[in-house]
């Protein structure tokens, strides 16, 4: 349990502007450290779990990946339990979402790997419920409401210019916290206090997705979830059965280099058809749709450096994708923004301790340096992956990123040989575990021998369960 510390100021108050993940989980951090706390969003804000026009990706499929779901269980406890209630599945990933690499599909067996899985929608108002909760009369949300720019000096921001239900104010806080996404103005309003232009680095392979909500067939499939990776020279497509909550899948489908997947749903059945495996298709093919066909097409990694400015104002730190925000095919956002409020927790501590008095000179700085490490495994994870296909826009990989791609396509044929691997390499895309941790002398060797891939364009069912002639090598992962 991560242990918070209040601030002795009294009168001290925060200020987050984005409801969405990232700023609830900013808000949780700052309850313990500020007297108020407050929320503003543009969207009036839903009283129960649904779509809101500020999250246009909520129809798609989102991953809360194993260390996304600890960081939650440890800053509210008994969410697990909660979602649990609200009929978010229990799955095993190891044991219940066969994967198709590039090379094959992933062996099946029992690991402690495990999460619920459910809707954005429901995900999104379970932690707004939580967090409101936790700041027990010290924490607001002013909804309908759309921030125009920063209020203060180019060395201190003191609060923000709102407009809300026509009228224009200011807002006064001692930190404010930008968590408004991938649409985030920032950069534009540090221009206008004086600052040069942030530097951006986009990698974008033109991913697009095309998804609908399904009712689980009764004759369910031995697995839980489903994922067939595209595959650069083969396949520019994929998809994922994830399940969520009342006995439904999202069915998301997604296409690499343009390779946009339809809406139409008799294009749309043809799409997922056309996969490297059958498997998906006749997963799908007699379920009964819930939700017309949505589709999302802002894809692109996206960097925006923040940290490299020379100088930064007192009073204010940018978080989640507003910062960097990731393709969303390799499940990234979430559990980074999860990681993105425990340093804002750790900077918030150190400052206390050092300034017990309330003085918060130095904190953004700090918080925005100490961030663009945190997101630099990540981001480093993805570019290597979208660099990949041979029509990415963004500037030639660099030799770190080079490196990381070639040897993660080793790991990746030979964990459909070996659990063990497999579990460590799913560890680690979990943000679980250290990247070094792929390069342990068993991996290394068995990554750089050689293994054979299959390039077929389909590939049969995913493999049963591992019984007992795997039980020794099953034994020997920790």
């Amino acid at each position: 349990m991560v242990k918070y510390h209040l601030v002795a100021n009294d009168d001290s108050h925060a200020l987050v502007l984005g409801a969405g993940i990232a700023g609830l989980l900013a808000a949780r951090v700052l309850v313990d450290h500020f007297s108020r706390v407050t929320i503003i969003d543009r969207d009036d804000l839903p009283e129960k779990p649904e779509n809101r026009n500020g999250i246009p990706q909520a129809h798609h499929a989102h991953i809360l990946f194993v260390r996304g779901q600890r960081i939650l269980e440890n800053l509210f406890p008994g969410m697990i339990a909660e979602l649990t209630s609200a009929g978010a599945p229990t799955v095993e990933w190891t044991a219940d979402c066969p994967i198709l690499f590039q090379s094959g599909w992933t062996p099946r067996f029992h690991s402690k790997l495990v999460t619920r899985t459910c809707s954005r929608q429901l995900l999104e108002w379970q932690i707004r419920q939580r967090v409101m909760e936790y700041g027990n009369g010290q924490l607001s949300i002013l909804s309908s409401c759309q921030v125009i720019g920063l209020h203060g000096t180019k060395t201190h921001v003191t609060g923000v210019n709102i407009r809300h239900e026509h009228v224009e104010e200011i807002i006064n806080a001692d930190l404010v916290v930008d968590a408004t996404g991938r649409e985030s103005h920032m950069a534009d309003w540090l221009q206008e206090l004086g600052y040069p232009a942030v530097k951006e680095t986009v990698v974008n392979s033109f991913l697009g997705y095309a998804s609908r909500t399904y009712r689980q067939p009764r004759n369910r499939p031995d697995w839980k979830a489903l994922f067939v990776m595209s595959n650069p020279g083969i396949s520019t497509r994929g998809g994922l059965i994830y399940p969520i909550e009342d006995n439904s899948w999202v069915v998301t489908l997604s296409g690499r280099q343009r390779d946009y997947p339809p809406t139409n749903e008799a294009e749309f059945f043809e799409f997922a058809h056309s996969l490297r495996s059958p498997v998906f298709y006749e997963a799908i093919k007699d379920a009964e749709p819930l939700t017309p066909i949505h589709r999302y097409r802002r894809t692109e990694n996206r960097l925006r450096h923040f940290e490299r400015l020379s100088n930064w104002p007192d009073g204010l730190v940018v978080t989640g994708d507003a910062v960097c925000a990731y393709n969303p095919v390799y499940g990234q956002g979430m559990t980074s923004a999860g990681l993105a409020a425990l340093v804002l927790h750790e900077c918030l501590d150190d400052q206390r301790k050092h300034h017990p008095k309330g003085d918060l000179t130095g904190l953004a700085r700090r918080f925005q340096k100490r961030l663009a490490k945190s997101n630099s495994v990540p981001w480093l994870m993805a570019t290597a992956e979208d660099y990949r296909w041979p029509e990415v826009e963004g500037a030639p990989p660099n030799h770190a990123t080079r490196f990381v791609q070639w040897y993660t396509h080793k790991v990746m044929a030979a964990a459909v040989q070996s659990p063990d691997i497999f579990q460590t390499f799913f560890e680690v895309t979990n943000l679980v575990k250290s990247p070094l941790n792929l390069f342990k002398p068993h991996i290394l060797v068995r990554a750089l021998m050689k293994h054979s891939e299959s390039r077929s364009a389909e590939i049969s069912a995913p493999p049963l369960f591992w019984h007992k002639r795997e039980t020794l090598e099953i034994a020997q992962i920790k």
